[in-house]
């Protein structure tokens, strides 16, 4: 599917601004991002254009939301077919240098949920020392 038909198949009405900010989001992002890099990435889109895009693809369930304990909001981008669902994968955030990375070919293990729940989005992030920073503290010592 092009970029054009995603953004149509979720429901979201293209525009111009939209379109290459859903490529840029797309091409330039393999796993989680920040309002703050999708900025470096397009310098000419004022911050509350991209604030507001990133806002309706994740109510699109396009992108998924990551909250990697940084305090700064995050995004990655759902990998599935049904835009109406986005379950997601797991994430891995380092707790030295905050960097957040994707295993977008690990699910999230199935939870046993009460019946008549249905859910929306799910996140699992696990927190530790990336092997960057390990090797680092252990140079270190």
């Amino acid at each position: 599917m092009t970029e054009e038909e995603t953004l149509q198949h979720a429901g979201i009405r293209l525009t111009a601004v939209r379109l290459m900010i859903w490529k840029a989001v797309r091409q330039e992002f393999q796993g989680v991002f920040s309002l703050a890099d999708l900025e470096e990435s397009l310098p000419t889109v004022d911050r509350s254009t991209l604030f507001r895009t990133l806002t309706l693809l994740s109510e699109k369930h396009l992108l998924h939301n990551v909250d990697d304990g940084s305090g700064t909001q995050k995004y990655c981008v759902c990998h599935h077919d049904d835009t109406r669902h986005c379950l997601g994968h797991v994430h891995l955030t380092c707790r030295i240098c905050h960097t957040t990375t994707c295993l977008s070919d690990v699910t999230i293990p199935q939870v046993p949920l009460p019946e008549g729940f249905v859910p929306e989005e799910t996140e699992y992030v696990v927190k530790g020392i990336c092997s960057r920073c390990a090797l680092r503290k252990a140079y270190r010592e």
